[in-house]
């Protein structure tokens, strides 16, 4: 789930002692107008949940709330990645003597949190890393570990912070507290400025809250932003299974999130493009009709996998609801099956007998037979 500047900011940041401008969130140019006026110059920011909203034209610079008001009129309605601008941000602006960049996200690789900082802020952490990859120093941290004031300090010695260091020192202690207080996958500040009067602010932030960790965080979750739908993916949600609508042509019913992954690796090694992603593992087997029409309803797929392995659940069950749906459905497209584990003689039976379809054997052949039909 990801938050929004402001939210970030109030909700995360400010709680954990980490520094923020003064700030107002606004609805619309006037409102934008009327925050300047108590504010003075100030920057207007589009608040949706993605990046480059600068260079999309979503950030602008005011002097008084006449000038803050025709930026807000300008920014409020543009669409910035997949996300219509409805808010914006009216923050005081800032006297910046340096930049920085700071964060605490997952370190796949090592499988622990990774602090990050550069003195190079400002500027997106993926062109800091191609342009100069030395200018990022890194620490790992275990995971039921905290990072130590040496630890801190050695990080980052030798980049000339003078009287900064102290804080900076201070804040990358309290982001990482943070990361695992709020159970998140990124917690981002960029830039991190000093300021000229010695402050080291917060300028911006990007929070992602791990989705399973929700429950766990009910003061700060109902300020998240959903991510951007398409009407398939509302529908499903609605029906209470999660779809993720690609744009490939090989559709895909499996049970499990694990083997509907699998199967979408093994369109792609096979030269398809997935056109979705739909499990039907657990209680979501009794649904089949509904997330049968979810994938067919996707005009871009030309052919469909199916693949079931049981272990508790049965396949046969799996099956039989399948074969029902595709009996009010009657769709056109051609279908692959494969079907393997718990009840696996009695569902290829089943799908033989009611559908004249014989399931492949493996799992690879189910796949790159409708790979070739969708082509």
């Amino acid at each position: 789930m990801n938050f929004e500047e402001h939210a970030a900011k109030s909700l995360v940041l400010a709680p954990a002692g980490i520094a923020i401008p003064r700030g107002v969130l606004c609805a619309s140019a006037a409102e934008a107008g009327q925050a300047a006026a108590t504010i003075g110059p100030c920057v207007v920011k589009a608040q949706v949940p993605t990046g480059k909203r600068g260079k999309a034209g979503g950030i602008k610079l005011a002097n008084g709330p006449a000038e803050t008001e025709k930026a807000a009129g300008q920014i409020i309605g543009m669409t910035i990645g997949d996300y219509k601008v409805e808010r914006l941000l009216i923050e005081e602006q800032a006297k910046i003597a340096r930049e920085f960049y700071a964060a605490v996200l997952h370190d796949t690789t090592r499988r622990k949190p990774l602090i990050l900082f550069s003195t190079e802020g400002g500027m997106d952490i993926e062109e800091i890393a191609a342009e100069k990859p030395k200018a990022i120093r890194r620490l790992a941290v275990d995971i039921d570990e905290v990072p130590s004031a040496k630890d801190i300090s050695g990080m980052l010695a030798g980049l000339d912070l003078g009287a900064a260091e102290a804080q900076v020192a201070d804040i990358l202690q309290k982001l990482h507290a943070t990361y695992r207080a709020r159970d998140a996958e990124l917690l981002e500040i960029n830039p991190l400025a000093l300021l000229a009067d010695g402050r080291v602010v917060a300028l911006d932030c990007k929070f992602v809250l791990d989705d399973a960790s929700v429950f766990r965080q009910a003061q700060i979750a109902p300020h998240g932003s959903p991510g951007a739908m398409t009407d398939l993916e509302r529908r499903g949600a609605a029906a209470g299974l999660k779809l993720i609508q690609l744009d490939g042509n090989v559709g895909v019913l499996a049970n499990g999130a694990g083997l509907t992954m699998t199967t979408m690796d093994v369109i792609r090694h096979y030269g398809g493009k997935p056109a979705n992603f739909l499990e039907i593992g657990g209680e979501a087997y009794t649904k089949a009709e509904i997330a049968l029409d979810l994938v067919l309803s996707n005009p871009g797929v030309k052919s469909l996998v199916i693949n079931f392995c049981g272990a508790f659940a049965r396949t046969d069950v799996m099956a039989d609801g399948v074969i029902k749906a595709w009996a009010k459905l009657k769709p056109k497209v051609p279908v692959f099956f494969s079907i393997h584990g718990t009840g696996e003689d009695e569902a290829v039976a089943l799908v033989r007998g009611a559908l004249g379809i014989e399931p492949y054997d493996f799992m690879e052949d189910a796949v790159q037979a409708a790979v070739q039909a969708a082509q």
